[in-house]
């Protein structure tokens, strides 16, 4: 049942490229949010300067809207809770943590590094859990002045309950996390910068957040982030706390989790070789929820009559790149040939297009794209499919000519070449004919037949449909590529 109330959030740190695991947990949220005809709400969480840029800021916002993920309310759009970049709100954070001070729910820590790293080694060597043992927790007014008077400074922590955390995750079911593995923690680092830790949750307070759904590697920091929002609900900060789904990893080579480093991660290199956003979409979709036992490929309004977070699976999702490149080739073979056309055309321009501009020959390319539909992969592909309409002369692919001139092969193409001259020229299957007989002439079927005309026309063993391409091409160039290639066989 659709629910209105419904507010989720995506939100991305501005560092490096966007990858995959990042799209696929924006549409997730995407999807429940329009499922539900709830909020969608963008937010940036920009508080590391040191790795935060500008122009990976740029590129977040660049990339929802290629992949159609709009938001309700974030950067360019607004809404009743911005700002929505978290540098642009630290007074509230600083505001709030001053009021978790007050209230008893965090207080200073003064513990140096080299203390810490010595408690957890002593903790490690005894057996017992290794996280912050609340050295700080109960500190007298005395003891809390002569650290001062030492010139040492204090980040805060939050004070953890001591009763286990319980929650009901949304994908995973219901968890348990007892306070021995949970300590304390901080929320804000002794130059009073806050940290994440408190202003994920604040924020997410602040806009009326109903449901979190992020990366399972985040789900450590769940009970945290509940106990801190008891304490915000206790402050009038929050009204409620999020239900929370942890979403599976995304798995690459050899069974490890995808990594933004992984060359296959980088959503740009899907956008540089073609693929379509829908296609992209409806595979990412498939990383860890399913449409149907017997249905892979469906548009982006089935995903979101379709989408519950309820269906997405814990387990591990492998990321399959050949598979994505066909749900991908499916959804180009679903475009109209015009929204095909104007897809393609990127690809038909510098930097790609290996011709000159003034090469280029509209009718001809309008002529051949239905064909060109029905091959592709990624749009990229269409430049090495259609060069042979637009080049003086067809590429030279030393490898593609060794394959297909064999023995022979000079005789072949002056019988081919006699036979298509006289055949129709308007008629694919009067020239798909005109081979068949030249190599029946020689002994050859068909397929070994037409190898040494393709490569002689358009300079590479596999492509678009031969006869329909040397139809579009016409016969003086056809010809004339024939009479080059026996030059070149013959010298």
């Amino acid at each position: 049942m659709a629910n209105a109330n419904v507010r989720v959030r995506f939100c991305p740190s501005p560092t490096g490229n966007p990858h995959v695991g990042l799209v696929r947990t924006a549409l997730f949220n995407w999807a429940f949010a329009r499922h539900n005809g709830g909020t969608m709400v963008f937010r940036i969480e920009d508080t590391d300067a040191a790795r935060d840029s500008e122009e990976s800021y740029q590129q977040l916002l660049d990339s929802m809207r290629w992949l159609g993920l709009d938001w309700d309310e974030g950067p360019e759009v607004g809404g009743p809770h911005a700002p929505y970049r978290q540098s642009q709100r630290m007074d509230t954070y600083r505001d709030i943590a001053q009021r978790l001070l007050d209230g008893g729910h965090a207080y200073h820590c003064y513990c140096t590094t080299e203390e810490l790293d010595a408690r957890r080694e002593a903790a490690r060597a005894a057996g017992r859990p290794s996280g912050y043992d609340g050295h700080c927790r109960a500190l007298s007014a005395e003891q809390i002045a002569a650290y001062q008077a030492e010139g040492r400074s204090a980040i805060v922590r939050f004070r953890m309950p001591d009763e286990p955390i319980v929650f009901t995750d949304l994908v995973r079911g219901e968890l348990t996390f007892t306070p021995e593995n949970v300590p304390d923690y901080g929320i804000v680092r002794a130059n009073g910068a806050p940290l994440y830790t408190l202003v994920n949750p604040v924020d997410d307070a602040l806009m009326e957040i109903t449901h979190v759904l992020r990366g399972e590697d985040l789900l450590s920091s769940t009970p945290r982030q509940i106990a801190l929002y008891k304490a915000l609900i206790e402050l009038g900060v929050a009204q409620q706390i999020p239900a929370f789904g942890h979403l599976p990893y995304v798995m690459g080579e050899g069974n490890k989790k995808l990594s933004k480093r992984d060359p296959q991660a980088s959503l740009n290199l899907y956008r540089e070789r073609g693929f379509l956003p829908e296609g992209l979409l409806n595979y990412l979709s498939l990383l860890g929820w399913s449409f149907s036992a017997d249905q892979d490929i469906f548009s982006i309004a089935e995903l979101i009559e379709r989408f519950d977070i309820a269906d997405v699976n814990a387990n591990p999702a492998r990321f399959d790149l050949k598979k994505a490149e066909a749900i991908n080739a499916d959804h180009i073979r679903r475009l109209d040939v015009k929204a095909f056309t104007d897809a393609c055309a990127p690809w038909l321009e510098a930097p790609y297009a290996t011709w000159a501009p003034e090469q280029f020959d509209r009718a001809a390319w309008e002529a051949i794209a239905p064909y060109a539909q029905t091959r592709l992969t990624v749009l990229s592909d269409i430049t090495v499919n259609v060069d042979f309409l637009f080049l003086d002369e067809p590429a030279d692919d030393e490898a593609s000519w060794a394959k297909a001139m064999k023995e022979g092969s000079d005789a072949l193409l002056r019988t081919a070449r006699e036979k298509l001259e006289s055949a129709d020229w308007d008629s694919a299957e009067s020239l798909k004919e005109a081979v068949l007989a030249a190599g029946e002439a020689h002994g050859l079927k068909l397929g070994k037949a037409q190898a040494p005309v393709r490569v002689a026309v358009t300079g590479r063993t596999v492509g678009l449909p031969l006869f329909e391409s040397l139809e579009i091409l016409g016969r003086e160039k056809t010809l004339s590529r024939i009479d080059a290639a026996l030059a070149k066989l013959t010298a």
